[in-house]
This record gives C-alpha cells, sequence and structure tokens, in this order.
C-alpha cells in the first residue's frame, strides 16, 4: 500500500508556471513508476505524463511535451510536474499515481495502482 498527497495546484494566468508534487508514503517509493493524468469537467481522465522508478525514462503527452517536466527524488519519496507556458486548456483536476510495474510508463489510469486525491489546476485566459 502507498499514499499519494498532491499538492502545489492554484489559479494561474495563460504563460504563468505551476510547480505539482506529489509525496508518497507506505512502501518503497522506488518499487513505482510514476505517472500524472488530469480530468477536466465532462471529459475523461488523461495521461500527462509519467516516469519510471530510477528516473531515467519520462514520456509525456503531445499536448504537454516542451511544456511539462516530470522529475523524482526516491530519497525524499516525491515526484515533481513542473508545468511552464500554461494555456487554459490545461485546466482540470491534476493526479499522480502509482504503478507497481516499474519499468514500464503506462498511458491509460487502468494500469495504476494507486491513486492521489489530485490538485485542482485553473490557466485563465
Amino acid at each position: 500500500q502507498v499514499q499519494l498527497v498532491e499538492s502545489g495546484g492554484g489559479l494561474v494566468q495563460a504563460g504563468g508556471s505551476l510547480r505539482l508534487s506529489c509525496a508518497a508514503s507506505g512502501r518503497t517509493f522506488s518499487r513505482y513508476a510514476m505517472g500524472w493524468f488530469r480530468q477536466a469537467p465532462g471529459k475523461e481522465r488523461e495521461f500527462v505524463g509519467g516516469i519510471n522508478w530510477s528516473g531515467g525514462s519520462t514520456y509525456y503527452a503531445d499536448s504537454v511535451k516542451g511544456r511539462f517536466t516530470i522529475s523524482r527524488d526516491n530519497d525524499k519519496n516525491t515526484v515533481v510536474l513542473q508545468m511552464n507556458n500554461l494555456k487554459p486548456e490545461d485546466t482540470a483536476v491534476y493526479y499522480c499515481a502509482a504503478d507497481l510495474d516499474r519499468n514500464v510508463i503506462a498511458l491509460v489510469p487502468i494500469k495504476y495502482d494507486y491513486w492521489g486525491q489530485g490538485t485542482q489546476v485553473t490557466v485563465s485566459s
């Protein structure tokens, strides 16, 4: 079992930046690949990006590539989503998730074993 808690969401103007953090507790953090997803009202939860257990591999959705960066610190049990040049279409609740298949960056929510409660990101135009 692992518990995930996101923080860092808020309201920002288009073109601004936010840094989301996900703190993990429970089982050894390095057991997991980590993903970030988002869900806007009336839409399905979508993959934003992910990172494997070591941090040596990352993958991003095309919609955020070049603007968002994921990193992790296994000593501090945290994963960070740095979001730059934010756009109104980035508005959503953002979730971090943990996948026991630590070498694979899964793109679909069903592959993930644990989820945080989410943090709201709102980008104004």
